[in-house]
């Protein structure tokens, strides 16, 4: 009963409360899913077009950039013309952040967001709030494609659960959201047990949670017997998912795993159908590129470089911007008769775990992400452990970087580690690439 209120009846009347649009770009979403690849890449093109009007006009970087490298955005008319535009990099997002930011929206009223993202780089992020209901509606619609329904209850595997506060929050944890916890932070045969009991009690219809930290869940429900948690779905995203890891989470669970990506910077990028078989690019929300290193694009099967434009943020225009992934598309058409087309292989999301002394794990991404968050004057971190009782934090200094820089990202790593684990931080001018182009933020040599 409470599944269909909170479909049929929280989810319309907190839309209408908050005058938002997420609802009505679900629909349409649902509804353009089944288009033809023409239709869509009209659709996206349209509002490709637009875009790039509106960054020409309002964005003060944009107008430096078309400026420097002669181009006119509206008199933009192929494709090819579109990838004459230069690609812009993370560095320059962290440079330039006001710059970005339309000249029509006042900042301070913007939705603002701090990321650390898998490649261990700080960016401040904003958001309209069209946007925002656009990529909330992204969310909703893959989630559906795993099998979960509007309504239905949670569990999330994930690092840093949100504290409930206030009675507007309740309402909403309690109607809506309605998800239960596992924290990655401190993944242990305890905290593992205890959100078995959790699950049983609440009975979720999902699970959502970093790829690896699923895996790990999944391993104790095997070894612990755990045969009656069974979901009709599972979301796997934020790092990429191993096959092995994939094979042993279906063995758990009974159910198929579903491959989703995206990012903090432009929201849903692409995720799997009920084919598993590739994941669809969303393709009404953002223009995916898969390039070589003279920025060219790529063959299908080939690996390229992910760059990626944003046709949501129109307070923050992002055009053609290298999300640091490497990735392989496919020209073939899915069985489910989705027009998206598919990519393929995503190749540059690999995180480690490091371990604790206690013998539990922490999640590489959800330790960088809470540490980038809290500690100003840190660009870019990289942690390596070669015993279980030391690590290495490559540090980069950040623009705010000051004396108390290094002593809060020491107390940040104790919140996770105790004494018995010896910290030694190294300053590095870059966190470099391994020969495939993948950044590595956490790394386990043990």
């Amino acid at each position: 009963m409470i599944d269909r209120l909170s479909k049929y009846v929280f989810y319309p009347l907190w839309d209408w409360k908050d005058r938002s649009s997420r609802l009505k770009e679900l629909a349409e979403l649902e509804e353009q899913q089944w288009w033809n690849a023409n239709q869509l890449r009209e659709l996206q093109w349209n509002r490709l077009i637009e875009l790039l009007r509106h960054a020409g006009q309002h964005s003060q970087f944009y107008r430096r950039i078309f400026k420097k490298h002669d181009i006119n955005p509206d008199s933009v008319t192929t494709w090819e013309e579109f990838r004459q535009f230069p690609v812009i990099t993370k560095q320059d997002v962290r440079n330039h952040t006001d710059e970005f930011i339309s000249d029509q929206y006042q900042q301070n009223e913007l939705v603002a967001a701090k990321t650390g993202g898998s490649t261990g780089v700080s960016l401040h992020l904003y958001f309209d709030e069209c946007c925002q209901e656009r990529r909330n509606a992204a969310q909703l619609w893959a989630d559906r494609w795993a099998g979960w329904d509007l309504g239905e209850k949670k569990a999330a595997i994930w690092g840093n659960p949100p504290v409930v506060r206030g009675v507007k929050q309740g309402l909403r944890h309690h109607l809506m959201d309605r998800t239960i916890y596992l924290d990655t932070m401190n993944l242990n045969d305890e905290s593992m047990g205890d959100f078995v009991d959790k699950w049983r009690r609440e009975n979720p219809k999902a699970i959502f949670g970093h790829a690896h930290s699923i895996y790990l869940f999944a391993k104790y429900v095997l070894e612990h017997g755990c045969n009656d948690l069974r979901p009709k779905g599972i979301v796997a995203t934020s790092m990429m998912l191993l096959e092995p890891e994939r094979a042993v989470i279906e063995r758990a669970f009974s159910c198929k795993v579903t491959n989703r990506y995206g990012c903090e910077e432009v929201g849903l990028i692409a995720c799997e159908c009920e084919q598993h078989s590739g994941m669809h690019l969303n393709l009404p929300h953002v223009v995916v590129e898969f390039l070589d290193a003279d920025n060219q694009p790529v063959k299908p099967g080939e690996p390229g470089k992910i760059v990626v434009t944003d046709l949501n943020n129109f307070a923050m225009p992002l055009i053609r911007y290298r999300v640091e992934d490497v990735g392989a598309f496919s020209e073939e058409v899915c069985a489910c008769g989705r027009g998206l087309p598919i990519l393929k292989r995503l190749e540059g999301r690999v995180a480690d775990f490091l371990k604790l002394p206690s013998g539990g794990h922490v999640a590489g991404i959800s330790l960088i992400e809470r540490t980038l968050t809290k500690v100003p004057g840190v660009e870019q971190m990289q942690l390596v452990q070669d015993r279980v009782d030391h690590i290495v934090i490559n540090r980069v200094k950040g623009k705010d970087f000051n004396e108390q820089t290094d002593q809060g990202l020491i107390l940040a790593m104790r919140e996770v580690f105790d004494e018995r684990v010896g910290l030694d931080i190294v300053d590095v001018p870059v966190i470099s690439q391994d020969p495939s182009g993948k950044y590595r933020f956490s790394i386990c040599k043990i």
